[in-house]
């Protein structure tokens, strides 16, 4: 059964979103909010951050 034919009937067991989670009103699960965004990105900003300082390093030494 189809969501739009199943909305239509009543079966839709879904329960639609309500208000907003803790930070931001437009913050969904694994949403695009600037405070997911960096919970979910800690530990790749950790290394590229870690990464960028040894290339500093590397280019200050020549």
């Amino acid at each position: 059964m189809s969501l739009n034919k199943a909305i239509e009937h009543g079966k839709e067991k879904r329960r639609p979103y309500k208000g907003a989670k803790a930070i931001d009103c437009t913050c969904r699960n694994h949403g695009s909010c600037e405070w997911c965004k960096r919970n979910r990105l800690y530990h790749q900003l950790k290394m590229d951050e870690a990464s960028r300082q040894a290339l500093e390093e590397e280019y200050d030494t020549d």
